[in-house]
């Protein structure tokens, strides 16, 4: 399971501080598209650092990074970040979007 991000001070352990990959979902639990995108992202979560930012939740990350349509998945390597889609991918999508 994909670890969710409680607050900003979390997000800058896991994501800002890292030196890897790290891929960041930010969701919403009413979100259509975000639910069929987060089987997709679990199942990726095996192989790829992972984490997911309710929007609704911690508005000032959404704000901070311009998330202004979910779901929203950003790439960070060495805590910044890299590239980002929106909107619903498959997996091999999302795979190729990490690597």
């Amino acid at each position: 399971m994909n670890k969710i991000i409680a607050n900003k001070d979390e997000f800058k352990k896991l994501v800002r501080d890292s030196k890897e990959t790290v891929i960041v979902d930010f969701f919403a639990n009413w979100c259509g598209p975000c639910k069929m995108l987060s089987p997709v992202l679990e199942e990726l979560g095996d192989k790829y650092k992972i984490y997911k930012v309710n929007v609704d939740d911690n508005m000032d990350l959404a704000e901070e990074f311009n998330v202004s349509s979910i779901p929203c998945v950003i790439k960070f390597i060495d805590g910044k970040e890299d590239s980002r889609f929106v909107g619903m991918r498959s997996k091999d999508e999302v795979e190729d979007f990490i690597k």
